[in-house]
């Protein structure tokens, strides 16, 4: 017996072109990668089709489980994944989101992936952890250039190979890394795994890695104790004689969400590895790994905040309340656009990020922007992106809080991109570090934000204000985070004012750079051109 109708529900967003965004797509073409438009398009596409999505979706419902014996007692360590998590690595691979760019000589390589791993991560975020760990592990791993000569063409491979076997007869590598420990986390410094050297010129690695993702890698970066200091080594899964190292998964975590991906503790027994860099060099050699994640993990926030603004407004779109629809609600508009100015701000200085990166090997002052606008921009972005899921989540209602609309899934992933690589302490301090240690990173900031000035009053005055926040490193670290704050906002408006869309300028820098902002999102001032900037989330 019918009992009702069903009527005033939102149509599925899916199909749709996660690419069609004009703040990535201005920033493909501003940053030198134009060429790769017609592609990222494609894998807009995919990313935003009912295939990916159910992937996603089936990936994260079945999350990896770990197998520590086979049926007669062997200790095999091996973690198994639903079927569609190697779908959603495959594409990955096949579109050059891993270490690709590192031998495509094209301008703009960097670039066009920066673009493609944003997009592609609408589809899942979890499975992009080791693909993000395989395109940072090259900058470390050229420390040892024979190491490099043998293993990068593997890691740059567009072939994507699953499976335990010896690295150097796979078509294709993936690669992880294992540096924290129970005692240490973050203070890497506090390692107590030991390294022992073999008279081959390798060797034992012992000792417990407290966070190790992607534990199913063919190679990783680790942090043990030489007899020179703290070191950075390479362990195989399997060595060249064709044996299991000896790297023991413990157990996987439990984790709030990434639930694709699999993360454990894992167990080095007597393993075998080799040293990458000098002794006693572990942490100059693995921050390059790590400042190439950093700005993945910029990439990742920016990509939730987009997922989530664009599922806000297509509801607001559809859904029907108080005898109009959402979007033409003022007040609704008001949050919209101001999840939408977020979301822009974040994209546009990402994608400046990413050229950074294409550039930064032949041009020092690019370098030097690349050091601290990534670390400053890493802290704030990544603090940004949980209160703007929220946000965006709430504007769906009940129906954004049910599973099934995919909303807690994006709400579960924001929080993540802030805890790895340096949670907001360690990231805010970083910040502080590289201006202290190399003042050139001040003077490029500078020259950055400067390019902007004189077309905007607000940030010509929050440009000085940085200034005076430096200018006294008294009781710096107390205001750490007050100081970072300023210089990544003060950045992501000198981006906006130069390249962003007027309308999300002016409202950037009147709300975000200037005093007429509440704490909520939502609370953008009167006479902000909330149509024009509510189009850009239009899919």
């Amino acid at each position: 017996m019918q009992t009702h109708e069903v009527f005033n529900q939102v149509p599925d967003i899916v199909p749709y072109d996660v690419a069609r965004n004009p703040a990535l797509i201005e920033g493909l073409h501003r940053e030198g990668a134009g060429w790769a438009e017609s592609e990222l398009h494609a894998l807009g596409a995919l990313a935003g089709g009912a295939e990916a999505q159910e992937w996603g979706r089936l990936a994260n419902r079945y999350p990896p489980v770990l197998q520590t014996h086979d049926r007669f007692g062997h200790r095999i360590d091996e973690v198994e994944f639903h079927p569609h998590y190697h779908d959603l690595m495959r594409v990955a691979v096949e579109h050059g989101l891993h270490a690709a760019p590192w031998l495509d000589e094209r301008p703009g390589a960097h670039v066009a992936r920066a673009a493609k791993f944003y997009t592609w991560g609408a589809a899942d975020a979890g499975h992009l952890c080791p693909i993000s760990m395989t395109y940072a592990v090259v900058p470390a791993l050229r420390r040892h250039p024979e190491l490099a000569a043998k293993y990068e063409p593997l890691l740059a491979s567009r072939s994507y190979e699953f499976g335990l076997r010896e690295p150097s007869t796979k078509a294709g590598l993936i690669a992880g890394m294992s540096m924290t420990e129970k005692q240490g986390g973050s203070d890497v410094r506090a390692n107590t795994t030991t390294a022992t050297p073999r008279p081959d010129g390798s060797y034992h690695i012992v000792g417990h890695k407290w966070f190790t993702s992607a534990p199913m890698s063919d190679l990783f970066l680790t942090l043990a104790q030489a007899p020179g200091g703290l070191s950075c080594f390479l362990l195989p899964r399997i060595l060249p004689d064709g044996s299991r190292n000896r790297l023991r998964i413990q157990r996987l975590k439990d984790k709030l969400g990434n639930h694709s991906n699999a993360s454990s503790e894992l167990e080095y027994e007597n393993a075998v590895g080799w040293l990458v860099g000098a002794e006693g060099a572990g942490i100059k050699t693995v921050i390059e790994m790590v400042n190439m994640t950093r700005l993945d993990c910029v990439i990742g926030s920016s990509t939730v905040m987009r997922t989530g603004t664009v599922a806000a407004v297509h509801h607001a779109r559809h859904r029907d309340a108080f005898g109009a629809k959402l979007i033409d609600q003022p007040a609704m508009r008001n949050v919209l656009a101001d999840l939408v100015i977020e979301s822009d701000a974040a994209t546009t200085v990402m994608m400046r990020l990413a050229g950074a990166v294409d550039r930064a090997s032949t041009d020092p002052a690019e370098a030097a922007v690349r050091r601290i606008a990534l670390a400053v921009t890493k802290y704030w972005v990544c603090k940004r992106a949980p209160a703007h899921s929220a946000e965006a989540l709430e504007c769906l209602g009940g129906n954004g809080y049910a599973e099934e609309s995919g909303m807690p899934r994006v709400y579960r992933e924001a929080p993540l991109m802030s805890i790895w690589e340096g949670s907001g302490n360690v990231a805010a301090l970083d910040a502080l570090r590289a201006m202290g240690r190399q003042p050139e990173t001040v003077e490029a900031y500078f020259d950055e934000v400067s390019l902007a000035k004189g077309q905007d009053p607000r940030l010509d005055d929050a440009i000085t204000r940085v200034g005076k926040e430096l200018s006294d490193f008294t009781d710096v670290e107390y205001r750490a985070r007050r100081v970072v704050e300023l210089m990544a906002l003060v950045l992501q408006g000198a981006q906006l004012v130069r390249h962003g869309h007027p309308a999300v300028a002016d409202a950037f820098c009147a709300t975000r750079l200037g005093d007429d902002w509440g704490i909520a999102f939502g609370t953008l001032p009167t006479g902000v051109d909330t149509r024009a900037i509510i189009e850009r989330a239009f899919t």
